[in-house]
């Protein structure tokens, strides 16, 4: 697993000032997010409108954030649906994302990230109709996901600090699909991302 991960953009954000990590950052998601995400929306297209449905239902910086990155866990393993095996083998995406971006946000950013994929298992558990309004892409990963949780790993996750933000987060990622749908810039998230850094 350790060497399917870009170490690149790691290595760049580390030991220089937050603005030029945000400029880090941003260039790469740039760069590594147009490929596809799932049948109609590009990776970085995703990312944006997680991030509007976030701005637009008045989350924190950290929930913002945490819908802006969600996803970094495929960026940095290069996972998109151009390759054969995406969705049918599970790399963990968001376990990936949430340790490579600890060094740099704090637990209300990185949690959400962390747990938005047992946030669907989650959701699927406890509301019928949650997984009847999946996507196609969502239904197939969750699978491979573990599919419902057993009541014990239901009380677990109930127990994680932010664990309702990455519920919240998680129906922001199913709704976040939409062909076509204009989002602001990258850049519109710069300060956001930016008071969220780790001094």
């Amino acid at each position: 697993m350790q060497n399917l991960i870009d170490p690149t953009l790691a290595e760049n954000m580390t030991d220089v000032a937050s603005e030029k990590q945000v400029d880090v950052l941003f260039t790469y998601m740039e760069e590594k997010g147009q490929t596809f995400y799932d049948e109609v929306v590009t990776q970085l297209e995703h990312a944006l409108q997680c991030a509007a449905l976030a701005e637009k239902n008045n989350a924190s910086a950290t929930v913002i954030t945490g819908a802006l990155l969600h996803d970094i866990g495929h960026f940095v393993l290069d996972e998109h649906n151009a390759d054969i095996a995406f969705l049918d083998i599970d790399l963990n995406h968001e376990e990936v994302g949430a340790e490579y971006m600890s060094p740099f946000f704090p637990d209300a950013v990185i949690t959400p990230i962390r747990l938005h994929v047992p946030a669907k298992r989650y959701l699927c558990t406890v509301d019928d109709s949650y997984h009847d309004g999946l996507s196609e892409a969502s239904k197939k990963s969750l699978k491979v996901q573990g599919g419902v949780m057993s009541n014990e790993e239901k009380t677990a996750f109930e127990a994680i600090p932010h664990y309702k933000d990455a519920l919240t987060l998680r129906r922001w990622d199913d709704l976040a699909k939409v062909k076509g749908m204009e989002t602001q810039e990258l850049e519109t998230y710069r300060d956001i991302v930016q008071q969220c850094l780790n001094p």
